[in-house]
């Protein structure tokens, strides 16, 4: 098994794209300040970058894959939030474990401005992974244990952009 790190806003929004897919083990959430409270981070004092952590078969799903899933549910033209999600806390990152990750990374982003996609520069980070700490439990698998609080999360304009922007890409399920 291996590990992915991806940041694009709240974090309760980035875990469906993943979860569903095969050779997923695990997404949790989280992100690289050792333990903070929700509320600390929503303070925005603590430098923590929200993110997801997911456990994947390399042999079932690619990180080449789960980057392609990444871009299609962030706006990487929005290097200070995602969507109505706004400050450092919510920025769009992809958090590298290793020169391999790197690789990838780095040629899917350079692809992805090459497509002429979006008309602003991407600017999403791509930097080395660091400590994962994960978040509360209340916060686990939010989008099925909290679908009312998750759906008005996503209509804050991540559902509109994803149907705009990537209409004509191949549907991530």
């Amino acid at each position: 098994m291996e590990t992915a790190i991806f940041a694009g806003g709240c974090f309760w929004c980035m875990v469906q794209p993943f979860d569903s897919q095969p050779g997923i083990d695990s997404v949790d959430t989280g992100g690289h300040t050792k333990n903070p409270t929700y509320e600390d981070v929503k303070a925005h004092t603590t430098g923590h970058t929200e993110a997801v952590k997911i456990t994947f078969d390399p042999d079932i799903i690619s990180y080449t894959e789960l980057v392609n899933i990444y871009w299609h549910q962030t706006d990487p033209t929005d290097a200070m939030g995602q969507f109505q999600d706004r400050g450092d806390n919510y920025r769009p990152v992809i958090f590298v474990n290793g020169p391999e990750q790197r690789r990838i990374a780095e040629a899917s982003k350079r692809a992805l401005h090459v497509s002429e996609r979006f008309s602003k520069p991407i600017v999403t980070a791509i930097e080395d992974a660091k400590p994962f700490y994960p978040a509360e439990a209340r916060h686990q698998r939010f989008y099925k244990n909290n679908p009312v609080v998750f759906a008005e999360q996503e209509a804050g304009g991540r559902v509109d952009f994803i149907a705009e922007q990537w209409a004509d890409a191949p549907k991530v399920d």
